[in-house]
């Protein structure tokens, strides 16, 4: 379970009582009484006793209609504004349903009855199980926090961090090294350095019928990464409120590619003004607190900002991470795009970097790119490295199929 539809509660996932068990069918009625909530329509006739009460009250609380209520209990009971109420509740939630469930309830809470606030409180913020969608929640407040808070929110940021660089840190940095050491071809490799693929494809018309063998004239082998910078990554990443997973994502990445020594990383955030963050790549978390969720956007200004500081443009990739709602110079923005390309920069353009799904964008805008040889496309984490390699070696980029 990973998702609901907004005003519907999660199915229920909690092991049934091995009586229920024996009976599939009474199975089946419980878990449509705890979805239906016991309201007089539901037409269950099942009632609930025990862990299953429990399990429908913290439902009720969050999924509660307000103007109903079933036999003896209210079913809108609701959080309320008290913070140790919902802390209590947090933990509850977090006893009977999954890590995935809990999260999906969490986000629901915080959009459903704005308890976004109640995060500023440091029992609250113990509270809660950590995810990507919490920690933008949590940027998007950073300002307002009381410094009783912050070390507390910083805690929670820094684990939902350090939980993402261990799953893709190792496998971007393999990745990515391999990419660099094929971008970097030699005609003399030493004998473990041999591209054999590519060699054989550059030597059949030497092959010898009488033997069954390709004598290679010419070998192409793989370069091996140097010490000194080979590429240059300019990460320029849209930080309005609905780009928030993104941001955290593409936090995490700048972090991973800044401590690679063949790439000269530069990550820059957005709205209607520019902010560089390179400076704070060596901590994630100092990059996500330098940003600031929400405002407008202003893709032009952004784009021009990265433009000026290209140094070595058939060595650079610009990846712009964006919904694409332009709110500054639309033709100024295309015309900025179709300069870099023209330089010889690589231009990868990503709607999001989450697992969220297709996002909404600005599909005016989105074709305008893809005219111009920049095709705007969604992008989850793990195939990121994927994205970013074919971009470092010049080739046709992994578009996933939007079917």
């Amino acid at each position: 379970m990973t998702d609901t539809t907004a005003g519907q509660a999660p199915a229920p996932v909690s092991a049934p009582a091995p009586a229920q068990a024996a009976d599939p069918a009474r199975e089946r009625l419980r878990r449509w009484r705890l979805v239906l909530g016991g309201d007089q329509a539901d037409g269950t006739g099942c009632a609930l006793s025990g862990r299953d009460a429990a399990m429908d009250g913290a439902l009720a609380a969050l999924y509660g209609k307000g103007d109903k209520a079933s036999a003896g209990r209210d079913r809108s009971a609701g959080l309320g504004a008290s913070a140790p109420s919902v802390a209590r509740w947090l933990g509850d939630i977090r006893d009977y349903f999954p890590s995935s469930v809990v999260q999906v309830m969490q986000r629901d809470a915080i959009d459903r009855l704005g308890l976004a606030s109640l995060l500023l409180e440091p029992e609250m913020l113990q509270a809660v199980e950590p995810d990507v969608h919490l920690v933008g929640t949590l940027l998007s407040l950073h300002k307002a926090m009381p410094e009783t808070t912050r070390e507390t929110a910083r805690a929670v940021v820094r684990k939902v961090v350090g939980e993402l660089e261990r799953r893709l840190a190792t496998r971007t940095r393999a990745t990515l090294t391999g990419a660099l050491d094929r971008s970097a071809r030699v005609r003399r490799p030493r004998h473990h350095d041999i591209d054999w693929n590519r060699t054989i494809a550059a030597n059949l018309k030497h092959y010898l019928p009488e033997y069954r063998t390709v004598v290679p004239e010419r070998l192409i082998g793989y370069g091996r990464a140097a010490r000194s910078v080979k590429k240059e990554v300019v990460l320029c990443i849209d930080q309005s409120g609905s780009m928030a997973a993104s941001v955290v994502y593409a936090s995490v990445f700048g972090a991973v590619l800044a401590s690679m020594r063949s790439i000269s990383t530069r990550l820059v955030v957005f709205d209607t003004a520019v902010v560089d963050l390179t400076d704070q790549l060596d901590d994630p978390v100092d990059v996500l607190f330098g940003t600031q969720l929400g405002g407008g956007t202003d893709i032009n200004r952004a784009l021009a900002y990265c433009q000026e500081r290209i140094t070595r443009p058939a060595e650079t990739v610009v990846v712009l991470i964006s919904d694409l709602y332009e709110g500054g110079i639309r033709d100024e923005m295309l015309k900025r795009v179709a300069a870099m390309k023209a330089s010889g920069v690589q231009f990868v353009a990503l709607l999001a970097l989450s697992d969220e799904g297709a996002p909404a964008y600005d599909r005016e805008h989105a074709a305008a790119l893809a005219a111009l040889g920049a095709p705007a496309f969604a992008c989850t984490p793990d195939l990121f490295p994927e994205v970013m390699a074919a971009a470092l070696e010049k080739r046709p980029l992994p578009i996933p199929d939007p079917a």
